[in-house]
């Protein structure tokens, strides 16, 4: 998230780390834009950051040709702050997976080839594999994935077309903020064949403010969970190979 206040102690800390997949997060809603608040003011909330209210947005973008163009600006200009960081651009996904957004995404794709990334998240949690790794929340795995298949199937064929990566499925999607131990172990024993994501929101404590995380997550279990030894062990385990987006284009 390029306009975060911590991207710049980000970007240092991914410096040190050159083996790390970097992707920009879009940001087009529930956070802060990348250009001033005046060249998107129909895109800000009451409190002058970008709207919380995601349905809403959404319609106008697809209907205001104004507000589509300040998306589109807002669009371009994270684009350009990552590019500006120096790192290389390993995949891009959204805040609230609104790359979803079909103006979105077209632009994403105009995008490609001046911003020279290779892969893009599509995100889609298979019914079947999911349900085998955890055995609870039946019908709320089985309707994400109904509601998400025909769209993000449609994404994958167009990344495709263009010559750019992405995941088979991802994991994470009906346990947000809750992938600890248990669901991290679980997963990895019932991971499908493909390009499988685990995508997870760890930090050392919760903290305050309007970024603060959602009541029901553990960001701090979550953070447990990926140092774990035997979560560790599994993803080393043969049979999976750990790669960064870029890598899974090859």
């Amino acid at each position: 998230m390029v306009a975060a206040p911590a991207a710049s102690d980000a970007v240092e800390r991914a410096r040190r780390l050159p083996g790390l997949g970097v992707g920009l997060h879009l940001t087009l809603v529930d956070g802060e834009p990348a250009l001033p608040r005046e060249a998107v003011p129909d895109l800000l909330g009451a409190d002058g950051r970008l709207e919380t209210r995601l349905i809403r947005t959404g319609i106008r973008i697809a209907c205001e040709t104004r507000v589509r163009r300040q998306a589109e600006a807002e669009i371009r200009a994270q684009f350009e702050a990552f590019r500006r960081t120096g790192l290389a651009l390993d995949h891009v996904n959204g805040h609230h997976h609104y790359h979803q957004h079909p103006v979105v995404f077209a632009a994403v794709l105009r995008l490609a080839d001046e911003f020279s990334f290779p892969a893009v998240r599509v995100p889609y949690e298979p019914f079947l594999a999911s349900w085998r790794a955890r055995r609870e929340g039946l019908l709320r795995r089985l309707r994400t994935a109904l509601t998400t298949r025909r769209r993000t199937a449609a994404m994958a064929r167009r990344l495709r077309r263009r010559g750019l990566a992405c995941n088979d499925a991802v994991f994470g999607l009906n346990d947000s903020g809750r992938m600890t131990r248990d669901r991290l172990i679980a997963f990895l024993r019932h991971l499908p064949e493909g390009i499988s994501e685990l995508y997870c929101h760890p930090a050392t404590r919760r903290w305050s403010g309007p970024d603060a995380p959602a009541a029901d997550y553990d960001p701090e279990g979550e953070l447990a969970a990926l140092l774990d030894p035997e979560v560790i062990a599994l993803a080393n385990q043969s049979g999976i190979r750990r790669v960064a987006f870029a890598a899974a284009r090859a």
